[in-house]
């Protein structure tokens, strides 16, 4: 292994599993320089450079912080979904903690008007507007639009634009984020096991994608970075 980090730095990784990837019948091509040997089946990832991604990474994070740039997270895999969110909030950045809604870059004018939709609605409804101005019938049917719309646009009724990056955990799950987020030419910070591409993203930090403990380190480690960037 390479001197670029120290024992205790690949530890922390190693203590929470980061270093187990997928069987190798999954392996992308693009990953080969990360992995340094199998353990029955599985890929075993090289900590030393995740270790080394994840300082290019945090460096990336604190960049984006100190130009007020807008960050979202992606995660909906539901062993993570809670640990995006937390992230996400610890921040307050927008997240997708749940199912990607297509168009949400590619079509963002059209997201932007259900995002505007479902304010102009709540807002109407916590002032007691709506029992002035509609029927019960147009009531209850506005209600369920409002409910409708906070599930589907979930932690993204604040976006105001489209975001200057993305944050997303397991590449390869969350394809269409990757996907309309490459199109979009919009930088993509990403941890990502061994069956993802390395190619749809900038910022790669190969590590276990499926570990809970392994994505709550290297989130907490980049949103540190994004604090100690906005205070600098």
């Amino acid at each position: 292994m390479a001197d670029s980090a120290s024992t205790t730095d690949v530890q922390r990784l190693f203590d929470t599993g980061a270093h187990f990837a997928q069987v190798k019948s999954r392996r992308h091509p693009s990953m080969k320089p990360f992995l340094i040997g199998m353990k029955g089946r599985q890929d075993i990832i090289d900590l030393v450079k995740t270790d080394s991604q994840i300082e290019v990474a945090k460096r990336a994070f604190s960049t984006l912080a100190k130009e007020g740039k807008t960050i979202l997270f992606v995660g909906g895999k539901m062993e993570i979904a809670d640990l995006v969110r937390e992230a996400a909030k610890r921040i307050d950045a927008p997240f997708v903690a749940t199912r990607w809604l297509g168009g949400t870059i590619s079509n963002w004018t059209e997201i932007k008007k259900r995002i505007d939709r479902l304010a102009d609605l709540s807002e109407k409804k916590e002032a007691g507007t709506l029992t002035k101005q509609h029927t019960k019938l147009e009531i209850v049917r506005l209600e369920r639009e409002v409910k409708r719309l906070s599930e589907r646009l979930d932690g993204i009724t604040t976006l105001t634009k489209r975001p200057d990056a993305l944050v997303i955990v397991d590449t390869k799950h969350e394809k269409h984020a990757t996907k309309e987020a490459n199109d979009a030419g919009i930088p993509v910070i990403a941890i990502m096991s061994s069956d993802c591409n390395l190619s749809e993203v900038a910022f790669p930090v190969v590590a276990n994608d499926a570990s809970r403990d392994t994505v709550k380190l290297i989130l907490s480690e980049f949103t540190s970075a994004f604090e100690a960037g906005r205070s600098a």
